[in-house]
């Protein structure tokens, strides 16, 4: 069976090598873990690394979490749909929020639930998922601030998730400027301005933060110490918190353009000929995993001269060129991930979960 592991000593260097950069910062932090998919083995690694925080977008993962740490603060990081409202209050100390109607039902509950929900309001800045627009801020505020069991800790904003916008200087000097507004206004202090992820930390490192952000939700730069800017890994991290292993169930020498007459594949793709490759042969693997757990482009061989051919359902095809290697059959191959790979893996029954030490 394929597996994913994760080495719990690239985890905690990770985790401690951005912790000291956010507490010479003055920043507060929490951990994204909704790529762990509720795996519990793994978010018992993530907590035992002593975070006070914990992000997550499924109601279910945060109650897991709440089961293994009562005292970490579980954040939901999306808008809270209508039927989950009772056990967001229940299992999620903090939501992001932008919906009116929303947060009025979620002080309904909290008074029914003796329980003060903490909310950070979420703010359009440009990526165009969620987001009160800024124009609306001031009223959405007014209608909000004075609800019973609801609390705002801060302001927030979201970039890079969907149209792909950068956070920039002076976008992160804007959301700062809403918490000022919003402070004289109401003569109140909100904590948090909540405009760090993983995307912003180079701004951090080049010292174009505004002081006035001071909270960092991160995943992908904790697992991968990945520079979003650059795509190179961050100086002093591990890129291979995650490994991906899977076997080898055929090799052999085979053409190296396919026979016979071509369609579409069942995944909709369209072959052309390369007229230079009729009659070489290469060897070719087959490994036990596939399209159901991940989509071959975000595997990245850690054998550089491996290279991924494509996936059917569920077995990958690896090019080995002349086997150099001389790998055989139930060999094992190993992987980098991309992001989104792991988080593909991590959502399929399919594959086992393993931590190493």
């Amino acid at each position: 069976m394929a597996v994913l592991k994760l080495c719990r000593s690239k985890l905690r260097h990770n985790y401690n090598h951005l912790d000291q950069i956010f507490r010479q910062k003055g920043i507060d932090w929490g951990i994204v873990t909704k790529l762990l998919c509720g795996e519990e083995t793994f978010l018992k690694e993530v907590l035992d690394l002593g975070v006070k925080e914990v992000h997550d977008s499924r109601v279910s993962n945060l109650i897991a979490i709440k089961k293994m740490a009562p005292d970490v603060q579980t954040v939901y990081i999306k808008p809270a749909p209508k039927q989950s409202i009772p056990d967001i209050i229940r299992y999620a100390d903090v939501s992001f929020e932008t919906e009116l109607d929303i947060i009025r039902l979620l002080s309904e509950e909290a008074v029914r639930q003796n329980i003060t929900h903490k909310i950070i309001i979420m703010i359009e800045m440009g990526d165009l998922r969620e987001g009160v627009m800024g124009d609306d801020l001031v009223d959405f505020y007014a209608q909000i601030f004075k609800l019973p069991g609801i609390s705002v800790i801060g302001l927030g904003a979201n970039f890079n998730c969907l149209h792909g916008v950068m956070p920039t200087q002076d976008k992160l000097i804007q959301l700062s400027l809403y918490k000022q507004i919003i402070d004289a206004k109401f003569n109140i202090e909100i904590p948090w301005v909540s405009g760090g992820t993983s995307v912003t930390i180079p701004l951090l490192f080049n010292h174009q933060m505004p002081r006035g952000v001071n909270h960092f939700r991160i995943g992908e730069a904790l697992f991968f110490g990945l520079n979003l800017f650059t795509g190179e890994t961050f100086e002093g991290m591990y890129d291979d918190v995650f490994e991906f292993c899977a076997e080898i169930i055929e090799l052999n020498q085979k053409p190296m353009i396919p026979i016979g007459m071509l369609a579409e594949n069942p995944s909709g793709e369209s072959f052309e000929i390369d007229v230079s490759l009729y009659g070489k042969t290469s060897h070719r693997a087959i490994l036990d995993v596939g399209l159901l757990d991940i989509n071959p482009k975000y595997l990245l061989p850690k054998d550089k001269g491996l290279s991924v051919v494509g996936a059917s359902s569920d077995m990958l095809v690896v090019e080995l060129g002349e086997n150099e290697q001389n790998y055989k059959v139930g060999d094992v191959l190993s992987f980098n991930l991309r992001y989104m790979g792991a988080l593909s893996i991590m959502n399929s029954r399919y594959i086992a979960k393993q931590v190493v030490s």
